[in-house]
């Protein structure tokens, strides 16, 4: 029974470390911007119509496959792979490529506040492991693990209830 709770509890180590990886190249994006999505964007300055588009985006590559470094749909993402490939297309600024540098960016805002296209890190110590993007009613996608895929997820699901949750909003 112990060596399983180790299994376990390794198995998660590994699934949160994969976020904080060194960045693939990112290649071109694989279809232009609309200008107005391009216009510069000020920290809390997001459109509630950019806000909703980041959500609806993120939503659409539910089931792509996950992949260490990965950032784009062709070759699978990893969860700072996502939400860069989102951001980029969705309001052509992307965001820093490591969960540690994303909770640096933008503003924290407390979670009564959440609204679609803003980011959640999760992480029980100082710097976050994992993040993904807030779709509304409580749900986020994300890109979680080896062998999985970009899937949704609730907040207050039992797993991620427990992963010390921040959010911020570009």
């Amino acid at each position: 029974m112990r060596a399983l709770h180790c299994l376990a509890c390794a198995a998660a180590l590994l699934v949160l470390g994969g976020c904080s990886t060194t960045p693939a190249p990112s290649p071109s994006p694989a279809y232009p911007v609309a200008p107005a999505q391009l216009s510069a964007v000020a920290p809390g300055q997001l459109s509630d119509t950019q806000a909703h588009d980041i959500a609806i985006h993120a939503l659409g590559l539910v089931g792509t496959p996950y992949r260490h470094g990965g950032n784009t749909p062709e070759a699978g993402f990893d969860c700072s792979g996502l939400i860069g490939y989102v951001y980029r297309h969705r309001v052509g600024r992307a965001p820093p490529r490591t969960v540690a540098q994303l909770s640096a960016w933008g503003q924290p805002i407390a979670g009564s506040q959440l609204r679609s296209g803003d980011l959640v890190l999760f992480g029980t110590g100082r710097i976050p492991s994992h993040a993904g993007i807030y779709v509304g009613q409580g749900r986020f996608v994300h890109a979680p693990a080896s062998g999985g895929q970009v899937r949704l997820d609730q907040l207050q699901s039992g797993y991620w209830a427990q992963q010390g949750a921040s959010f911020r909003r570009l």
